[in-house]
């Protein structure tokens, strides 16, 4: 299998729901996490609060890949989606999402993501054997 990135994928329940509707807060959690791994946001993250409660959806593009989180204050739960396509150590999730949003538990889910090696294709001879189908087929040859 070819590794072509990392993902995290956490669920913090049982957190503080003024601090999942606190924009500032939600933002410090990402700039923690892009401060303590080295990532680097492309551009600005993007942020949306919806009406009351006021859960918070938040994206940053990273020239790693990127972050999402989505904030659900009524139900104390907050997701949070890392994708890194470069190698990274474990960030402290648990520590951090307790300290930083009140969280009594954390999941921390990890998936390589890959794909067989041998599926990796050759972009010019995928080309190559493209134009060479056409070519048949305009003289009215089958492949």
């Amino acid at each position: 299998m070819l590794t072509v990135g990392t993902e995290w994928l956490i669920d913090a329940t049982g957190c503080d729901s003024a601090a999942l509707c606190d924009l500032e807060r939600v933002r410090a959690v990402f700039d923690r996490v892009v401060s303590d791994l080295n990532l680097h946001v492309v551009g600005a993250a993007q942020w949306h609060q919806f009406p009351p409660p006021g859960g918070i959806t938040g994206l940053a593009i990273l020239s790693e890949s990127h972050l999402a989180c989505h904030t659900y204050p009524e139900l104390g739960v907050a997701t949070i989606n890392l994708y890194c396509c470069r190698a990274r150590p474990a960030w402290e999730w648990d520590a951090r999402l307790r300290e930083m949003l009140g969280a009594t538990e954390v999941i921390i889910r990890v998936v390589e993501r890959a794909h067989p090696a041998s599926t990796t294709i050759d972009i010019n001879r995928a080309v190559e054997l493209n134009e060479a189908a056409r070519s048949l087929s305009r003289r009215g040859g089958n492949l």
